[in-house]
Order: C-alpha cells, then sequence, then structure tokens
C-alpha cells in the first residue's frame, strides 16, 4: 500500500515562510516513476492544482497565485518532494495535501494523481 505523508504545515506570520515535505512509502513505490503535484483547498473553494514537477525534475508548473514565492522539488532517492513557500500571503491558508501521477506528464485535474497524502494545514495570519 502506497502512502503520501505530508508535514511542515502550520501557523505563520503573512511574510513568513515554510517548507512542506512530502515522504512517500510503499512497497516497490518508487517516486521516481511519478510526477508530483502539490494541491491546496482554502475553506470554501475547489482543491487546485498550485506546483507541479516531473519525475526527472525538468519540467515544473506553478499557478499563477503561486509565482515567483513557492517552489517545488524532489529527492528521488529519498522519495521525498517539497514545497518551499515564501512572501505567505493571508489567501494561502488552506490546506495542502501533495499527490503523484504516473501520467507521464504534469496534470492539473485530480483525476490524474492515483496517490494522495492526508493533507497538511497552513495557516497565514496577519
Amino acid at each position: 500500500q502506497v502512502q503520501l505523508v505530508e508535514s511542515g504545515g502550520g501557523l505563520v506570520q503573512a511574510g513568513g515562510s515554510l517548507r512542506l515535505s512530502c515522504v512517500a512509502s510503499g512497497r516497490a513505490f518508487s517516486m521516481s516513476n511519478y510526477e508530483m503535484g502539490w494541491f491546496r483547498q482554502a475553506p470554501g473553494k475547489d482543491r487546485e492544482l498550485i506546483a507541479g514537477i516531473s519525475r526527472n525534475s525538468g519540467t515544473t508548473y506553478y499557478a499563477d497565485s503561486v509565482k515567483g514565492r513557492f517552489t517545488i522539488s524532489r529527492d528521488n532517492a529519498k522519495n521525498t518532494a517539497y514545497l518551499e513557500m515564501n512572501t505567505l500571503k493571508l489567501e494561502d491558508t488552506a490546506v495542502y495535501y501533495c499527490a503523484a501521477s504516473g501520467l507521464g506528464f504534469i496534470a492539473a485535474a485530480e483525476r490524474w494523481y492515483q496517490y494522495w497524502g492526508q493533507g497538511t494545514q497552513v495557516t497565514v495570519s496577519s
């Protein structure tokens, strides 16, 4: 059974930084075979892809709302993906999820992601 576990969320003041981690485990699971995405869901809103990274880190995607502030990365040897979040804003408050897709390219739609973490709360205060 494949598990994705996020960590690193918490309460931070506006303008601050957080680094989220997503560790994957499971028999025969290798993160190098999957594109990784970070999604978030704010209260009352749909879950959306905010950052994605190809399996060899050659391609990244960022939603306009986080471009220039967030950085996605991965370490396949550690089966871990990261999301570095800087200059956090109140509107970044959400539950953040990591997900793995075997589609072969970074997909925006949730249905293309086979494995999901349980989510970690990020709250940005003024």
